[in-house]
């Protein structure tokens, strides 16, 4: 089938007041689905404009804007998504100032992005770069993604992803997860990482998981990661929260055979934090080459955690306390076979 493209060359601007929005919302403001053959290029930008969403909450319902007395809209739009579209490409372009996630993938295969300019300030909320969810096939390459939450987050249903050569900052680094949110199944597999540029960011290589989810996180590599002044480089947190208080559950979604090789550069809070449920262990974690000093402005410097984590170390490791895995594998598997509830496979 011939290749369909849209070529923009110029500036394509979304309405920059929310009265102009529908008051129902919108979950996307450019949508493309069940697209096959379909490609995005040019020299153009994709102007989100959406300063005036982010002084709001995520979902407002009804309420007056200010003194203008225009309703709010319910939902803040993610700029360009794609849903249940193959082999799609999108190259050359700027997305910028998304209300919320700039490009959003979403039950898509076959999907290449390179040579992309995704911008937003630092302080912009949950406005993720890029977003892949229940997506295959994926190659995102020679890129540059700043803005106020993940670079790249890969979330549940995603396999055979390759990522290469971007450079990540502001932002809060690339993500698995969150995953397993609400008790739900999470599957994600086969993920390379790999010659990453991160600076001021809030992590590096993260991922994420709820307690109580279901599934696994399986052979995930991270590796060439150059990091500048990164509050935390390398992360695995299965007890996150996104507010003040979660409810503690000993599911978890299970996380093996993650490797971690060559990540060099500067470190704001702590070197690592490996963050692993207490009923669930994180299995054939590997730690290769991992060389990462405090930043110039670092404060309150915390040594390296690895809670609940098996695996291998091979020097050179800087600081000392990176080397913090346990290394009995077997007692890891005897652990997860005696205190985690048998599992939905993915």
């Amino acid at each position: 089938m011939p290749q369909l493209v849209l070529q923009i060359d110029g500036t394509v601007i979304a309405p920059s007041q929310l009265s102009a929005w529908p008051n129902n919302g919108l979950l996307q403001w450019i949508n493309f689905k069940w697209v096959q053959n379909f490609s995005i290029q040019g020299t153009g930008t994709i102007d989100g404009q959406g300063s005036a969403w982010w002084g709001i909450p995520d979902i407002q319902s009804e309420k007056f804007s200010g003194k203008s007395s225009k309703y709010i809209p319910s939902t803040k739009p993610t700029a360009v998504r794609f849903y249940a579209s193959y082999n799609v490409t999108i190259r050359d372009v700027a997305i910028i100032n998304s209300p919320l996630c700039h490009l959003k993938f979403d039950n898509c295969g076959g999907v290449k992005v390179l040579n992309i300019t995704i911008s937003s300030p630092g302080d912009s909320p949950n406005t993720d770069g890029i977003h892949i969810q229940n997506t295959q096939d994926v190659e995102v390459e020679h890129s540059t993604i700043g803005c106020g939450d993940d670079c790249v987050s890969i979330q549940t249903g995603c396999s055979n992803v390759n990522i290469h050569h971007i450079n990540c900052g502001p932002g809060h680094g690339i993500s698995l997860g969150s995953l397993g949110k609400d008790n739900s199944l999470a599957c994600v597999y086969n993920v390379t990482v790999q010659n990453i540029t991160i600076q001021d960011a809030l992590s590096g290589v993260r991922i994420k998981t709820w307690q109580g989810g279901l599934g696994s996180v399986k052979n995930i590599s991270f590796s060439g990661i150059q990091v500048s002044n990164v509050r935390i480089p390398i992360v695995i947190d299965q007890f996150y929260c996104d507010k003040k208080r979660c409810k503690n559950q000993t599911g978890a979604v299970e996380i093996e055979g993650i490797k971690y090789d060559q990540i060099t550069g500067t470190y704001a809070a702590q070197p690592i934090h490996l963050a692993c449920s207490d009923a669930v262990p994180c299995t054939n974690i590997d730690l290769n080459d991992i060389q990462l000093e405090p930043s110039q402005t670092a404060r309150g410097i915390q040594q390296g955690l690895c809670w609940n984590s098996y695996g291998k170390s091979q020097a050179p490791l800087i600081p000392s306390s990176i080397n913090c895995l346990q290394k009995s594998g077997n007692l890891a598997k005897s652990m997860r076979k005696s205190s985690h509830p048998k599992k939905q496979p993915c």
